[in-house]
């Protein structure tokens, strides 16, 4: 009975709300599928939540109460979330509330027009041109519509489901769902991944070398062969255009012999090379070109696909829905701020940002939509900024002379950053504001020492502090550390932490152990817990909690912060990370955090030497490391896989440890930790290397944040290539922790130049924020924004390398933040709404 009612439910007129069916009933119906589902969030292709949006406009539309709305409304966004116990319960209120409100209002319906362009009823809008019937073979040459600020049709609007494009199904839905795509309003905002400029195409007999460009021709021949014994595969396919053929050639991609085959019509991009006196194109991009897309003299999207979804059809589809519906997109950009940038409308941005009509009018839409994304995000920081700084916070004031008196006992002298730095978080504790601070710093820069003179200040006065690190081998490095600190250093200080006062919490920690930390926290007597997760647990409760500090802040999730911090009452928050951030990516994605820098290393350290080898030169790397194991020193060595794949080019740690043992160095002692192994074996493998036992660690990139080890002094890094410079930095700095010379060696897959150019910037700097910058322009911010909330993930325009866009953007938000932080003006109100689905994935907290 449950099947048959869902595929009932799935006709695409049940779907788009039958018209003589209520919102109310509408919605039972999915909900009481649930059970049938044993609660696994089924009822609805993609989750009850999906629909939340669809359901509030119908509802609002049958003038049913807001308040019952929203009551709705919360409870579905709860359900994905929920155990199934609690998703039962849900669906038990959904019901009673359903059924009793149905029963309230049985009449809570109201004939709405289709959504679709090919069905609205209402009355023609004059504004809008004629339409010309369509050439079939020009299906995206239609005229842009004219700017307007008029609001969807009655009844349905952006946030209706793709099932009301006509032609659209529940089967086709499902596929565009793989691409995050859901309702009308992200079909709009799906925009190309890049753009055919056909206009401008040039034919083979006219390129030259240097040039960086595409040529549409078909393949004339292909094939796949080894070389250098095997090791390696050239793939290399002649492409003709009927002016000339050109020589394409590959390495280690073996697979596009079964993709291309002779006559295949493809697209190629690329830079023009020269070998042995003829052209080639080495490593270009390469994709199959259905012939009927080709059209000439204009610039066609080229877009993002998924199974059963066709480019043809895709942009056929886009190109209805951005025809009718963008012109009536309402702009929710101030006036003033529009006049001020002479940025252009959101109607005319959107149009030509699909199906531009040059590149210059390309160029504008762009900058719009990309303004729009930073604009909101600053927005969304700025306002969480101040809902921390609203809250009060303790006042921790000390003199020069005590703080002076603490760093003379301290058995090394403080860099100017550091000194800069702790003057930032005196500064903070003073204001009587919680303390939101980002200290960014490349490892063994002496963050820990910073944040142990933090902890000081505030035993200071009395107050609790807990440190969280991301693994229990890390916080029990951090608890040795600052255990040597107080215990040896500041012991004879008054008011200072005493031994007996610092306490380690980690899940490898007694139980009874663990009951005698959580009765002297709750009593007081302990005035810092170092740990893990394990502070997080229930149980673990804190007298006065003051300070709050996270080590490698990228790898906790906003619930694990906020959980800290609600072990106090606004308690101060230092959050510290490794990872070295742009000036560009701090100023838009963490400018809620007051960000410090430390940008000098202690006195003593010496330069890591970085070189880049070829895989032919391999033996050296090796050789180099017996010789430093002979000198008693250790060495890392990193692959990017833990097993092998499919692609047997690429090294994996586990059959490349069995042949280091076998093979290579058969005398040493080689330990293996990756990403499989239980926590508490990895914790074994990272002790016994840190502990001496093992002279060579084979590991993936689970050893980036990892144990301080300063014995050790090689790493290297096999398939570098497929690593970001900033993740090769962070291996980096797992060596050269002690006095002795330390190396860093990179082996790319194969010898690409483009590659190595790249691997090159390693050798040249060891310089953290440069080769941030590098990275963040190569592979985008994913890799420096962590758990960060899901806003961040919403730029799809954006580039966060454009400095002079992003401080543009942050002024202005600055200036609505100053003047209406809450967006309740009228004059804001369309701001607030586009504001509010921007930021509708976020979960409140994003430092």
């Amino acid at each position: 009975m449950g099947l048959l009612l869902w595929k009932k439910l799935t006709q695409r007129q049940d779907l788009n709300f039958p018209i003589m069916e209520s919102s109310i009933n509408w919605l039972r119906k999915c909900v009481a599928l649930e059970p049938g589902f044993k609660y696994e969030n089924r009822a609805v292709f993609g989750g009850l939540q999906k629909i939340i949006p669809v359901w509030e406009t119908k509802a609002r539309t049958d003038q049913i109460a807001e308040e019952f709305v929203q009551q709705i409304s919360e409870l579905m966004a709860k359900y994905p979330e929920s155990s199934i116990e609690e998703r039962a319960n849900i669906v038990r209120i959904l019901l009673k509330k359903l059924t009793t409100q149905s029963q309230r209002h049985p009449d809570t319906h109201k004939e709405q027009p289709p959504i679709s362009s090919h069905a609205v009823k209402s009355k023609p809008d004059t504004n809008l041109p004629k339409q010309t019937p369509k050439n079939e073979n020009q299906p995206f040459r239609e005229k842009r519509l004219p700017i307007s600020k008029r609001g969807s049709p009655e009844g349905f609007g952006l946030d209706a489901p793709l099932t009301v494009i006509p032609g659209i199904g529940f089967k086709i839905a499902q596929s565009l769902n793989a691409l995050n795509l859901f309702t009308l309003e992200d079909l709009l905002y799906y925009f190309p991944r890049r753009y055919d400029d056909y206009s401008k195409l040039k034919p083979i007999n006219s390129i030259w070398y240097g040039e960086e460009l595409t040529i549409i021709g078909s393949i004339q021949s292909i094939e796949s062969r080894p070389i250098k014994s095997g090791k390696m595969t050239i793939t290399e396919a002649a492409l003709s255009d009927g002016t000339g053929t050109l020589r394409l050639i590959w390495f280690n991609q073996g697979w596009m012999t079964n993709k291309f085959s002779k006559g295949s019509k493809v697209v190629v991009a690329g830079r023009v090379d020269q070998y042995l006196g003829r052209l080639v194109m080495t490593g270009a991009e390469i994709e199959m070109l259905e012939q009927e897309h080709l059209h000439t003299n204009r610039i066609v999207p080229v877009y993002s696909l998924t199974a059963k979804i066709s480019q043809r059809w895709l942009r056929k589809t886009i190109n209805q829905v951005v025809s009718y519906w963008s012109s009536r997109v309402i702009d929710f950009l101030p006036d003033d701020i529009l006049e001020e940038t002479g940025l252009p409308q959101l109607s005319f941005a959107l149009q030509q940002a699909h199906f531009p009509d040059s590149q210059e009018q390309l160029r504008e839409a762009r900058n719009r939509l990309a303004f729009d994304e930073i604009f909101l995000l600053q927005l969304g920081v700025l306002q969480q900024k101040q809902n921390w700084q609203s809250s009060e916070a303790k006042k921790f004031i000390i003199s020069d002379d005590w703080l002076k008196n603490i760093i003379d006992r301290l058995p090394f002298e403080l860099t100017v950053a550091q000194k800069r730095v702790l003057e930032d978080i005196r500064n903070d504790l003073i204001t009587g504001k919680p303390m939101n601070r980002l200290i960014q710093g490349d490892v063994g820069s002496g963050k820990t020492i910073v944040a142990a003179l933090v902890i000081a200040i505030v035993a200071n006065q009395y107050g609790q502090s807990a440190f969280m690190a991301p693994t229990s081998i890390l916080a029990e490095q951090h608890y040795k550390t600052l255990m040597r600190l107080f215990s040896e250093s500041l012991l004879d200080m008054p008011d200072i932490l005493r031994p007996d006062q610092i306490r380690l919490l980690i899940g490898a920690t007694p139980e009874q152990e663990k009951q005698e930390i959580r009765e002297g926290l709750l009593r007081g007597e302990v005035k810092l817990v170092i740990g893990t997760h394990a502070i997080l647990e229930d149980p673990v409760q804190f007298q006065d909690l003051q300070l709050a500090i996270i080590d490698e802040q990228h790898r906790f999730g906003v619930a694990q912060r906020a959980a800290l911090r609600s072990k106090g009452t606004t308690p101060h928050l230092l959050v510290m990370t490794a990872t070295p951030i742009p000036r560009s990516l701090a100023l838009s994605v963490y400018g809620d955090l007051d960000l410090s820098v430390i940008d000098q290393l202690p006195s003593g350290r010496k330069p890591i030497e970085t070189f880049v080898l070829t895989p032919v030169n391999r033996e050296r790397a090796y050789q180099l490391i017996r010789n430093q194991v002979e000198q008693s020193h250790q060495a890392y060595i990193i692959y990017p896989l833990i097993t092998q794949s499919d692609n047997e080019e690429v090294k994996a740690a586990v059959e490349e440890h069995a042949r280091l043992k076998r093979e290579i160095f058969p005398n040493y002692e080689i330990g293996l930790l990756h990403g499989k192994l239980r926590p508490d074996e990895k914790e074994e493998v990272m002790t016994n290397f840190r502990d001496g036992k093992y002279q060579i660690l084979v590991s993936t990139s689970v050893v980036e944040v990892g144990v301080d080890v300063p014995n050790a002094t090689v790493m290297l890094v096999e398939g570098a290539n497929r690593f970001g410079l900033a993740q090769l930095h962070q291996f980096r700095g797992r060596v050269g922790r002690g006095q002795n010379q330390s190396f860093c060696l990179l082996i790319p897959d194969h010898e690409d130049a483009v590659e190595n150019k790249r691997l090159a910037t390693m050798a040249e700097t060891n310089d953290g924020f440069v080769l941030a910058e590098r990275d963040l322009e190569q592979r985008g911010p994913g890799d420096f924004l962590g758990t960060r909330q899901a806003g961040f993930m919403e730029l799809k325009m954006a580039n966060l390398m454009d400095i002079n866009l992003i401080e543009k953007a942050r002024t202005y938000a600055m200036k609505v933040f100053e003047k209406d932080p809450d967006l309740s003006a009228p004059e804001h109100k369309q701001l607030k709404q586009k504001f509010d689905r921007f930021w509708k994935s976020g979960k409140g907290d994003i430092s």
